[in-house]
Order: structure tokens, then C-alpha cells, then sequence
């Protein structure tokens, strides 16, 4: 279908037909580069569809774990995150991601289990923090070089069940609270998010990395944040499950704030049931 400016759009399933060749190309190299001429066609269950329920079954069944889950995901965010059509949602991939699924297959291996969320990838908004290599920015160049001291609580309950924290997403910077005519999903340092969807269409915002990566399966599940419809605007536009939980419902310690009587944290997910398992944990 071409778009209003005469070219052709990039549509939701050409994108998925793209992102099963590189989760499949992921499958057959593991930790190793491969192009996509080298990749066969996914099968009709290919994994980065798969609900967390899925996965822990798969996982406890021994057909997958955690480091290969990890593998697959990195492999989609370059193939169409950072290059091809570059839905640009997520701003930084942690450097220790792999290192930590590891340690999850460790654990399975060794018989614990901490719960759903163990050996699952996940992505966090620029404006939580995390106490590791990754920046904590708010989508601003201003705050780059001064990483966070310690964990948001929102984060550390992930750790402490066992989640992969993949890497951080695009926002528009400061959460939108910067203008009143600014533009969904654009950051200094991030740069314009897009819709997997329809690459020229609004993702919506401010949580419009975590929609975008969710809808595109760059991860099993996104956190998102919300003031003013930052969580249910971005699952609307982008296609997935948000929850905007009630106001303290979720700790917001360690999260960039606008409003302590209006923001919230909340997850975007393909399913309910995938969102609720965050919320749980």
C-alpha cells in the first residue's frame, strides 16, 4: 500500500515476515552474526510470537532458555530496530544482557525458579533507573554521563524475579514535559521513534519506545510510564496491551517524575495475561 507521499509503507506483516527471518537467523548462529539471505522462513510458532507462559514452558522443557531467547531478541532489534525500516525504540541494549541470561540458565539448571518472569527479556523506559551500565537519560542529552547510583524499585523487583533487563527505550524526552507542540516519541538522544505499524505514522507518547517495542516484539514485554496517557496512548497506537495502574499501585522510586499525584508505571505487553504476570512480580 503507498502512503501519502507516494512511496510504499512498510505494513505490519511484511514487518513480522522480516522479524521471523531474523529471529530464525538468530536460532541457527547463536551468538554469531548472520544476514538474512543465510535464514530460512520462521516456523508458525516462532518464539518472539510466544506468550511468557510459552516461554517458561519451552524453557522448562529444555527447548529453550534464556541466553537463546536473548539471542533472538538482540537479532531482531538490529535487523529492524537499528537498521532495515528502524522502528528506533530502543535507545541502548545492555551490555550484560547475555551475561545475566546465563546466570537465569544457571539457576533453572540448578532448580530455581523464581517465578514467571525467570530467564524473560525486558525493556524499561529511558526514565527508570537501573544501577548498571546503561544510561538513565530521560531521552536527554543533558542527563547522559551520569548514570544511576541505584535501581528503581520498579526494576530491582524485575532482577529480584529473575527478568533480563534487555535494554532501554525511546521516549519523548522528559516523558513530554518539555512543550506543547513537541513531537511523540522524539528525543535528543534517542531521535524519532516510529510505528511498526506504519514506519511514517505516530507512535504516540511519551512511552512510545515501549509501545513500538512491544508491538514489534523486540522483548517479551515493556515497561512504560504515564502522567497524561503515556501507557494507554503509545498501546493504542502501536496495537499491544497497557496498563496504566492506579497511582501508587506501582512505586515510582527511581523514576523520573513529572506529577507525584498523577504518574504512574505500568507495562505494554501483546497479551493480558503477559502484562499481568509484570504486574505481579
Amino acid at each position: 500500500m503507498k502512503n501519502r507521499n507516494g512511496t510504499r509503507d512498510l505494513s505490519r506483516r511484511n514487518f513480522l515476515q522480516l522479524g521471523a527471518l531474523a529471529g530464525t537467523a538468530a536460532s541457527l548462529t547463536g551468538l554469531g552474526p548472520v544476514t538474512l539471505a543465510q535464514a530460512q522462513p520462521a516456523a508458525p510458532d516462532d518464539l518472539t510470537d510466544a506468550t511468557i507462559a510459552e516461554l517458561q514452558a519451552a524453557m522448562a522443557a529444555g527447548q529453550q532458555t534464556s541466553i537463546s531467547l536473548v539471542n533472538v531478541y538482540l537479532q531482531r532489534i538490529a535487523t529492524l530496530d537499528q537498521s532495515g525500516p528502524r522502528v528506533n525504540s530502543i535507545i541502548e541494549v545492555n551490555p550484560d544482557a547475555r551475561a545475566i541470561a546465563l546466570a537465569r540458565d544457571a539457576e533453572r539448571r540448578a532448580g530455581i525458579v523464581r517465578g514467571p518472569l525467570h530467564g524473560i527479556p525486558v525493556v524499561l523506559k529511558d526514565n527508570i533507573d537501573t544501577a548498571d551500565k546503561m544510561q538513565t537519560a530521560a531521552g536527554s542529552l543533558a542527563l547522559v554521563g551520569t548514570p544511576a547510583l541505584l535501581d528503581s524499585t520498579v526494576a530491582a523487583k524485575l532482577r529480584a524475579a529473575g527478568a533480563v533487563i534487555l535494554g532501554k527505550t525511546t521516549l519523548s524526552e522528559w516523558a513530554n514535559f518539555r512543550g506543547f507542540s513537541s513531537s511523540s516519541g522524539w528525543s535528543g538522544r534517542g531521535g524519532q521513534c516510529n510505528n511498526p505499524y506504519a514506519i511514517d505514522r505516530n507512535p504516540c507518547g511519551s512511552s512510545s519506545g515501549s509501545g513500538a517495542a512491544a508491538s514489534a516484539n523486540f522483548a517479551a514485554v515493556s515497561i512504560g510510564t504515564e502522567t497524561d496517557g503515556s501507557i494507554v496512548c503509545p498501546a493504542n497506537h502501536n496495537g499491544v496491551v497497557g496498563i496504566k495502574p492506579t497511582v501508587g499501585l506501582v512505586s515510582r522510586a527511581g523514576v523520573v517524575p513529572i506529577s507525584h499525584t498523577q504518574d504512574t508505571v505500568g507495562p505494554h505487553a501483546r497479551t493480558v495475561a503477559d502484562a499481568a504476570a509484570v504486574l505481579t512480580a
